[in-house]
């Protein structure tokens, strides 16, 4: 196993078409963990949920958020990067980021269609700006 840089972990983040899986914490103190689609913007990771979702629940009473991504193929590799949220409800760009993370997991082809559909679902654009980052690669080796 061995570390990877900061620009592998930007790299690795911004490949393919993995998803996050975004941990908050539920008004009780239980743990909750749910998939996002996401971008990179510079070193904050971003993506978009409806103010009505628990995770935004979480997110507006505990701007606290971890997330993982990882590669299931041999020999593994993973980036966890904690820190805090910055929530803004429809921005005057909400549909251009909608598109752009859109764009990574349908193509661009279908990235304006997803952008308009996923705008009507969300209405939060939130930015996960990192605290740490935990990043490794060739973890079975």
């Amino acid at each position: 196993m061995r570390e990877m840089s900061a620009n592998e972990a930007r790299a690795f983040l911004a490949d393919g078409v993995r998803t996050a899986k975004l941990a908050t914490t539920r008004a009780d103190g239980a743990p909750d963990v749910v998939p996002v689609w996401f971008v990179l913007d510079g070193d904050e990771v971003v993506f978009t949920c409806s103010s009505s979702s628990v995770k935004a629940r979480n997110l507006a009473r505990d701007p606290r958020a971890a997330l993982v991504v990882d590669d299931e193929a041999f020999p593994h590799a993973f980036v966890r990067v904690r820190g805090t949220v910055e929530m803004a409800v429809r921005p005057d760009d909400f549909r251009s980021w909608t598109t752009r993370i859109a764009a990574r997991y349908v193509g661009a082809g279908r990235a304006e269609e997803y952008g308009r559909r996923n705008e009507e679902f969300d209405d939060c654009l939130v930015r996960l700006m990192p605290d740490s980052i935990l990043a490794r690669a060739d973890v079975a080796l």
